[in-house]
């Protein structure tokens, strides 16, 4: 499965500059890992390094202008760095399974003559077979709508070949990304293996409320990004995965205190309804009497039993609403299926909690905080000799930062 190496964010309000992992012109990074937390104060852009995320994958679900648009956002100024004019810019460094090379693809986006965000750069890349030095060569490159594009796995793979391999494109709307129209048509494979990894991302905007509703019957295969199709999820599993659909259930039964057994029930009028059975009690709970917390969990740990897991799943403050003791708990389910089977998802989470952070390695967590500038800066806490120290003789991570050890100005 697919695995992002390293994430780049230029000018996207108080990321003026920062980088996670490794890229193609940082070669000396390590890459991130499959479980990766971004921890840092209150205001220092954990929810913005969260809503990039978001934001790229917004562009190839709908267009640029519209991803700037959010309700959230508030369009393209309020999104660019203040006091800046250069275009908001991200870079991608990924790898397709372990064994291939590693493919770059940058985007930039800034305003068109009329004032409108448009798509004003936008590049593919990778190295040839045997390359080891230099710049990786693009297969995909457009400026403001018009470039070159190389068809085929082989295109470039032979020097002085790449004229022979290109075509010339021009793009109707440059506010659609070119991934988005290039992206499905069979000629050009890799850049649909991109496309389809992009679309594929899962970021979690689940909230209780929205799993306490009361959806149509009907088995869905997924977990939606609100939460609110828990029941059909469930149905589904039922029906497609009977062999191991109540061994999934108890097992996260298992981990939800007070919880023995979870089932579903289809009301007269199609509706779903799960019910929870707490073990002192003889009748069960519906999910619209469960605590948010538990709903929460639950929603979790069926995200991460998913047979078809998405590549890439960022779960925004996954703490909040839950027991303090479950959160270690929470940060080792997450490690284990992120880690433990070839088709895991990697697994991106920004927290504020140092009990979650205590079931961490250093090099599994990246630390955000605010300069002088007003800008943010990002550090692997690995980098950090003494804590590295500390965690080996013992003390937990999340200890740590909670003592200031994890503060460049302590």
């Amino acid at each position: 499965m697919a695995v992002i190496e390293g994430f780049r964010v230029q000018n996207y309000r108080a990321l003026r500059d920062i980088t996670l992992g490794k890229l193609s012109t940082q070669q000396r990074g390590e890459p991130l890992t499959p479980f990766t937390v971004v921890i840092g104060k209150n205001g220092v852009g954990k929810s913005t390094l969260f809503d990039a995320f978001g934001f790229v994958a917004d562009c190839l679900s709908t267009d640029v202008e519209s991803a700037c648009d959010v309700k959230q956002r508030g369009g393209f100024e309020r999104l660019r760095s203040m006091g800046v004019d250069d275009s908001i810019r991200f870079e991608i460094y990924y790898r397709e399974t372990p064994n291939e090379r590693p493919i770059t693809y940058e985007l930039a986006i800034g305003l068109d003559p009329s004032g409108r965000p448009f798509v004003e750069s936008e590049v593919l890349r990778q190295r040839r077979k045997g390359q080891k030095h230099g710049r990786p060569y693009p297969f995909l490159r457009l400026q403001h709508g018009k470039g070159a594009v190389w068809a085929g796995e082989e295109a470039l793979e032979v020097e002085g070949e790449e004229e022979r391999s290109q075509v010339l494109v021009e793009l109707t709307d440059t506010r659609q990304l070119g991934i988005a129209t290039l992206g499905t048509l069979k000629e050009h494979p890799r850049i649909k293996r991109f496309r389809d990894f992009l679309k594929g991302w899962y970021l979690s905007y689940f909230y209780p409320d929205a799993a306490r509703s009361l959806p149509g019957a009907g088995p869905q295969r997924h977990l939606n990004i609100h939460g609110d199709n828990i029941g059909n999820v469930v149905q589904f599993m039922e029906r497609e995965h009977k062999s191991r659909f109540n061994s999934i259930l108890q097992r996260i039964a298992n981990k939800i205190p007070g919880i023995t057994s979870i089932q579903t029930q289809v009301t007269e009028d199609k509706r779903v309804l799960l019910r929870f059975n707490d073990g002192p009690f003889a009748d069960p709970f519906f999910a619209q009497q469960m605590s948010d917390g538990t709903l929460k969990v639950f929603a979790y740990l069926l995200l991460m039993e998913d047979p078809e897991p998405p590549a890439f799943v960022c779960i925004e403050e996954p703490e909040n609403g839950l027991y303090h003791k479950l959160l270690e708990t929470l940060a080792q389910e997450f490690r284990s299926h992120a880690t433990g089977k070839r088709n895991a998802p990697q697994i991106f989470v920004t927290t504020h909690q140092p009990y979650f952070v205590d079931a961490l390695s250093p090099s599994e967590v990246w630390i955000l905080e605010k300069e002088a500038t007003g800008y943010s800066s990002v550090r692997r806490v690995s980098e950090l000799v003494d804590v590295n120290n500390l965690v080996a003789e013992g003390l937990p991570l999340g200890g740590l930062w909670y003592s200031d050890y994890l503060d460049a100005r302590q």
